[in-house]
């Protein structure tokens, strides 16, 4: 037989278990924290046909689904899903007679993207999305927000920002500014870029794309207001305070900020900023994104208001808001500075149970099987009778196994057992019908 080089394709990975245990304790937090707040689990297909996801995400994100082929098929009808939320909006519409509205929903799941590869992204890499359909007012948006800080400081983040803005006043900025409308989607790509090209490099583009220095200058200055709370509001509104488009978005900042007051999100982890803008084509209020406020990694969670996408899929749209959270940044950020408990990332299992010899198989085996009914983690060793208990005790070390249990004939024949902890070395014998409440107390 031929021999293959063992190898994942590019920008897909393996998770060996300690891994696996640190991915799963971080979405464990992100899950707790979505059922907290009342959101409900949904799965949706991996494949999706190939008219639900093109024509939703722009050209540019569009370029990177990947289309699904089986056999000798030439045209593909179907396609990998890109992200959670154009799933969601499919399955509103299909099940919308078995749905109560508002309709709050979490997904956990791998999505996939034909990306080039870079630290903290990935082509197969997983989302966790919540998301409230059928809620109009701010306070959806505003909860949403609240949501994110929540799973960020269980995480043990204490230095984030939820930077917001509305896609309705970056487009009254653009037209205020006298950016034609057939460019303001170029307006868009270009200011997207404003945290890596600064003022100066999204005005060289802006300018590159034929839009006049006056209207380009009043553009960043409107982009660049700041101020404390809501102080930046008040700015931008003296200024477009004319513009309906720009009033109404404005209105729905104020109304998030006062709900965001009302849940008792810390002020310091929020602030509006003009200059963000989210990628995707099918926002259409308010958008939000968090970034550390060390500047590690980009953004690790984005997400806005999508209202009339849901509209594709039936008569009639409904008002629809979500969050994706970035958890392979927040992983690789984890990763780096070792934010894990202690416990976490070596090994599930609470106890190996060795086997003395050959003879003695029946009884290790009893004595695992009864721990387990005990809900006490154990493995039992897989062994012949040539291996000695030292290997056993190597093989427990290595894994990171704490505790040892060992019952030879003569522990047998008395019904009792053996543990050492093998991080402190202590040893205690007793009865075996004991083991169990003796090894919780022994890993806590």
């Amino acid at each position: 037989m031929t021999k293959i080089e063992a190898r994942t394709a590019k920008g897909m990975r393996d998770f060996l278990p300690a891994d696996m245990l640190k991915r799963e304790y971080v979405i464990g937090i992100v899950e707790e924290v979505f059922q907290l707040y009342g959101y409900e689990p949904l799965q949706t297909p991996i494949l999706e046909t190939s008219e639900t996801l093109l024509g939703k995400y722009g050209e540019e994100a569009e370029n990177l689904i990947y289309s699904a082929k089986h056999g000798r098929q030439r045209d593909s009808k179907v396609a990998m899903r890109y992200d959670l939320t154009v799933p969601l909006a499919r399955v509103v519409a299909q099940y919308e007679n078995q749905l109560t509205l508002p309709f709050k929903r979490y997904q956990i799941a791998p999505v996939f993207r034909g990306e080039n590869p870079q630290r903290g992204r990935f082509r197969e890499f997983y989302q966790c999305d919540a998301d409230i359909v059928g809620v109009a007012n701010m306070s959806a948006d505003a909860e949403l927000v609240s949501l994110v800080v929540t799973v960020v400081r269980r995480l043990g983040f204490d230095k984030f920002t939820v930077k917001i803005n509305n896609r309705k006043l970056l487009t009254g900025m653009g037209q205020y500014s006298g950016v034609p409308d057939d460019q303001l989607a170029d307006l868009y790509r270009s200011v997207d870029k404003f945290d890596k090209m600064g003022a100066k490099g999204v005005a060289a583009e802006l300018k590159e794309r034929g839009i006049a220095d006056d209207v380009i200058e009043r553009m960043l200055t409107l982009l660049q207001t700041k101020g404390e709370g809501i102080e930046s509001l008040d700015s931008v509104e003296e200024v477009m305070g004319n513009f309906p488009i720009a009033v109404e978005a404005i209105n729905e900042l104020r109304e998030m900020a006062e709900n965001l007051k009302m849940l008792n999100v810390p002020s310091e982890n929020y602030q509006f900023d003009f200059t963000v803008v989210r990628g995707l084509g099918y926002y259409t209020g308010p958008i939000f994104e968090t970034v550390l406020d060390d500047g590690s990694i980009g953004s690790i969670s984005g997400g806005g208001r999508y209202d009339d996408l849901i509209g594709i899929f039936r008569k009639n749209s409904l008002p629809t808001t979500g969050v994706s959270l970035g958890i392979e940044r927040i992983i690789t950020i984890m990763d780096e500075k070792n934010m894990y408990p202690a416990n976490i990332g070596g090994t599930v299992v609470d106890v190996l149970v060795t086997v003395f010899n050959k003879e003695m198989q029946g009884a290790s085996s009893a004595l695992a099987q009864g721990l387990r009914n005990a809900g006490i983690r154990a493995e039992l060793y897989m062994t012949d009778s040539r291996l000695k208990l030292g290997k056993q005790f190597n093989y427990a070390d290595k894994k990171g196994i704490p505790i040892v249990a060992v019952m030879g004939p003569d522990e047998a024949e008395k019904s009792i057992v053996r543990l050492k902890q093998l991080s402190t070395g202590e040893e205690i014998t007793l009865a075996q019908s004991d083991a169990a409440a003796k090894i919780r107390e022994m890993l806590n």
